[in-house]
């Protein structure tokens, strides 16, 4: 069985020796990135198996602007992609997530949150629904969410779970 390759990308290079660390344990390949740019890079010359992407590096939403990136890119958008976030994750058992997160949107409590993380417990399925600088809501699919800071019993299992091992 070919070894997986997995991309890390973010801007703090303890979390990187860190993930690098437990995922080279478990066999993995692991390469790194420090923003957007170097990431795109690293996806097109690599060709990882998965990217794990934080979310705030040289902008708020650097992390979420290179996930929609991959998922608009017609030969990476079946790349999977892991989002570290410290953001608290909206759960619900209906596989529609989008629509779930334009429900959240409609309701007072959550309208004005800038960032909502919305995840199926069900199924797995994950998406990100962000308001840009200008209000506008701008939503991608994910495979899933694992929390800052990463947690070794947590982070293996999510890993395998989004590549099928």
């Amino acid at each position: 069985m070919k070894t997986k390759k997995i991309l890390i990308v973010d801007d703090d290079i303890d979390v990187i020796n860190i993930i690098e660390t437990i995922l080279k344990k478990e066999g993995f390949e692991v390469i790194s990135a420090s923003d957007k740019k170097e990431g795109m890079k690293k996806i097109k010359e690599e060709k990882p198996d998965l990217a794990i992407l934080d979310v705030i590096m040289t902008t708020h939403y650097e992390g979420f602007e290179l996930a929609k990136e991959i998922t608009d890119d017609p030969e990476l958008r079946n790349m999977p992609i892991l989002m570290q976030t410290s953001i608290d994750v909206l759960t619900t058992t209906k596989p529609d997530v989008q629509a779930m997160a334009r429900e959240f949107r409609k309701n007072p409590g959550f309208k004005d949150l800038h960032v909502l993380l919305v995840k199926d417990i069900n199924t797995g399925k994950a998406g990100v629904d962000y308001l840009s600088e200008d209000g506008k809501s701008i939503w991608f699919p994910v495979d899933g969410f694992i929390r800052k800071p990463v947690d070794a019993k947590k982070i293996v299992p999510e890993v395998k779970r989004i590549l099928g091992m």
